[in-house]
């Protein structure tokens, strides 16, 4: 069934295939949501230790924030979900980070607090790409932007902070992978010398390279169809055309990585999938047979030029992003995520029908601060029961007429069998000295 509305045309689709998640999402709850919020809380106090602010940008843009004509990557020329309204604003939905927090940057003037300028986020992704494990159409990245004045110091602990973090989360056998670009002098002279090199060999290319070819050769390099060709690995290299002090800051960098104890190693095909790159680039590699060819784990770079040319003042950056998908992946493959959900507490069996004196106890210990769950329902005290060991409850709570009497529960301690009766008053004082002694005895 179709209509048409103002113009626009709709699709009603009338299968049950429309009640669906789309191609590339999903869901997450139960263990993989806890362990995704693990994941995101270590990340949250890596920020606190490195004086990062946390932020948020919208999911919706406006396309020019990453629309760049001149930009090769496949995210802008293939991958963006863009759409009009009015067949005249477009709108994007968030394909990267970067780009949208130095849209923030700019906008909210930011750039006026004292250098340097250190933002986070956490927040979904949006690429049309061939789904696969590991990548998906939405995603979820954990970033990083450092803005200020352009320092290898600055480049050595961004790659440090995101390397020690995953060391933090038992992620090993891990390389980090470095290059540079150059400065803009160094990268427009070896742009030069691949677009003369590339030219004998164009009708070898493919045709996403032949489009590159003039507007940056640089991405042939590491061109999925194209990067693993003879003539592709036999180009020139970025280390012969870097200028002096191109040279100087990227052996500073290596230099303060080897200080920190950061191991790494030099790969002078690294060019990173954005344009926008600069001097240093890197990329986190896992090493396990379980990453799969999804194995980088995250990637970033600095870049010189991007503050500018979005309409702000002359400003470096430098930035990461973690893809958390690809990360809980490989924590699940290496038996480093937990998927036992957290004992209960305590479970109320309730023998009362629709009286609130089970609700009143559950939200007195509640409000001390114990995980509880209740039946609701009209059940027998062995399904109850059954329903309590399921969730791996350390007491059980009985309420029954005759309790509710006397103003007392009769409680269970599901380790010992030992079922006593307490006064609702001293329910939670009871507990708490139970939980102070097995914690002793742990």
């Amino acid at each position: 069934m179709t209509s048409l509305e103002k113009g626009r045309f709709y699709i009603f689709r009338e299968d049950k295939m429309a009640l669906q998640t789309i191609k590339g999402t999903y869901d997450v709850y139960g263990d993989r949501l806890r362990q995704a919020e693990m994941v995101e809380t270590l990340f949250k106090h890596f920020m606190d230790l490195y004086g990062y602010t946390m932020m948020r940008t919208p999911i919706i843009e406006n396309r020019d924030v990453f629309y760049d004509k001149s930009d090769t990557s496949d995210m802008v020329t293939k991958e963006m979900y863009s759409f009009s309204l009015n067949s005249k604003d477009y709108i994007t939905l968030r394909p990267e980070g970067t780009r949208g927090v130095v849209r923030s940057l700019i906008e909210h003037k930011l750039y006026s607090l004292e250098m340097p300028i250190k933002l986070s986020y956490i927040g979904s992704m949006f690429r049309h790409e061939r789904p696969q494990k590991g990548r998906q159409r939405e995603f979820t990245q954990l970033g990083v932007e450092n803005f200020g004045e352009k320092n290898p110091l600055v480049d050595a602990e961004v790659i440090a902070m995101g390397y020690f973090y995953l060391k933090t989360l038992g992620v090993d056998d891990i390389v980090v992978y470095l290059n540079t670009l150059g400065d803009e002098a160094s990268r427009s002279q070896y742009s030069k010398a691949l677009e003369s090199y590339f030219k004998s060999y164009e009708e070898d290319l493919c045709e996403d390279c032949k489009r590159r070819l003039s507007l940056n050769p640089l991405r042939i390099l590491d061109c999925k169809i194209d990067g693993a060709k003879d003539f592709v690995l036999n180009a020139p290299k970025m280390q012969d055309y870097l200028s002096e002090e191109s040279k100087v800051y990227f052996e500073k960098v290596l230099k303060a990585l080897d200080e920190l104890g950061v191991p790494y190693k030099v790969n002078d095909r690294l060019v990173r999938g954005l344009d926008y790159y600069t001097d240093t680039v890197f990329e986190v590699v896992s090493l396990n047979e379980a990453s799969g060819s999804q194995s980088t784990i995250f990637g970033g770079g600095r870049y010189d030029k991007l503050v500018e040319k979005m309409g702000g003042p002359k400003l470096s950056g430098i930035g990461f992003a973690i893809g958390e998908e690809r990360l809980l992946i490989l924590m699940e493959a290496l038996g480093l995520l937990d998927d036992e959900t957290r004992a209960l507490d305590a479970y109320i069996i309730n023998m009362l029908e629709d009286d609130p004196y089970a609700l009143k106890v559950a939200e007195v210990l509640r409000h001390n601060g114990f995980m509880v769950k209740l039946n609701y329902y009209k059940r027998s005290m062995k399904s109850q029961f059954k329903s309590a060991d399921r969730e791996k409850a350390k007491f059980v709570i009985i309420i029954a007429e005759s309790e509710k009497a006397k103003n007392e529960i009769s409680i269970k301690d599901q380790s010992t069998a030992l079922q006593e009766s307490v006064k609702l008053e001293d329910l939670c004082a009871y507990l708490d000295e139970k939980f102070k002694g097995e914690n002793e005895d742990a």
